[in-house]
């Protein structure tokens, strides 16, 4: 979360209880969640990819003990889990069919193995989406009756949520609001799913390096390049710091990824029209949390005022997430509530 995250005891917490888990590349975060999408545990466990997909149900099924005891409760008071991966699966075999940030994994029943490690009955989802969800549950989008996330880190990740219920789509993949085309000339930059001129080859973080990268190439003054002679690697925070102190290249690039963003922002709300749009991930240039961040999110505001029919520019707010990491665990949690637990209409607080 973006303030520190705070715990509810099991004598406070209002039941039934949820599990949520959020596998990624690197690690899995997990936690306990209450019937107001409250987190009672959470912690971080590796991923291990190359231990293969048995170990890593292993390593779930141990995350899992282990925030249950950190909460103080029992299997017997767990009503499901919610499990959430990236990468292209098929949500309703429980399948994990193709995750490119989980290499040897593929094709694998992650739902079924899962939950006969667990003993439990599981929902599985994109891990976007459960992001999403979690957001419109008890984040930025609580007050909203339907949201799209856009999520921004080394790619970038969608999810479309429209009363109380996600939009997976045939497939289980809706949502792939990164790969959506804003640019369909011949030369358009690459995405690293392979096509050109994706959201993704223009707002991931890959990409805005790579565009500041070709510009520094190509010769463009900056204060970037004195940090980079220093042996420091060029990343979104360098260019966020260098755009805070005023660097012409690192401003422009901000602005640019704005104006990029904006453009698959309009894209989705004149598809979907959502009551808000909520952006997420690390590649926000320091959110709301540092002065070019929030002038980055008023910078998307404003081209996206430009480009969207009035009607929807005028009535669609756009904000920052606010749940930080913790959102993936608890919209799988609050999915698999949906699913299984007592389902109440999403109200405004």
């Amino acid at each position: 979360m973006s303030e520190a995250r705070q715990f509810i005891g099991a004598g406070n917490a209002q039941r039934p209880f949820y599990v949520g888990v959020d596998v990624g590349g690197s690690s899995v975060k997990l936690g306990i969640v209450d019937d107001l999408g409250r987190p009672l545990s959470a912690l971080s466990v590796a991923t291990e990819i190359a231990e293969g997909p048995d170990a890593g149900v292993r390593r779930i099924a141990a995350g899992v003990g282990q925030a249950m005891a950190d909460a103080g409760l029992q299997p017997a008071q767990i009503t499901a889990i919610g499990l959430g991966t990236a990468g292209t699966i098929d949500a309703a075999a429980g399948m994990l069919l193709g995750p490119v940030n989980l290499p040897g994994w593929e094709n694998f029943p992650i739902r079924d193995e899962v939950s006969k490690a667990c003993g439990l009955r599981v929902l599985y989802t994109n891990d976007a989406t459960a992001a999403g969800y979690g957001e419109f549950w008890v984040g930025s989008g609580r007050q909203l009756t339907s949201m799209v996330l856009l999520t921004l880190g080394t790619g970038v990740g969608g999810a479309i949520i429209i009363d109380d219920a996600s939009l997976d789509g045939s497939h289980g993949n809706a949502g792939e609001l990164g790969h959506t085309t804003i640019d369909y000339n011949e030369s358009a930059r690459q995405c690293g799913c392979g096509q050109r001129g994706h959201l993704e080859a223009y707002v991931g973080a890959l990409a805005v390096v790579d565009r500041a990268r070709q510009r520094l190439a190509g010769g463009s003054p900056s204060s970037v390049q004195e940090r980079l002679a220093q042996g420091e690697p060029l990343t979104p925070r360098v260019l966020a710091e260098e755009a805070e102190m005023g660097d012409p290249l690192a401003l422009e690039i901000v602005w640019e990824t704005a104006d990029f963003l904006a453009i698959g922002i309009v894209n989705a709300m004149h598809t979907v029209d959502p009551a808000g749009v909520v952006i997420g991930g690390a590649m926000t240039f320091g959110g709301r949390d540092a002065s070019i961040g929030r002038r980055f999110l008023d910078r998307v505001r404003s081209e996206v005022r430009r480009r969207a029919l009035p009607a929807l520019a005028q009535r669609t707010t756009i904000d920052f997430a606010s749940l930080g990491s913790d959102a993936g665990f608890i919209g799988a949690a609050g999915l698999a509530r949906r699913a299984y637990g007592r389902v109440e209409p999403h109200r405004n607080p």
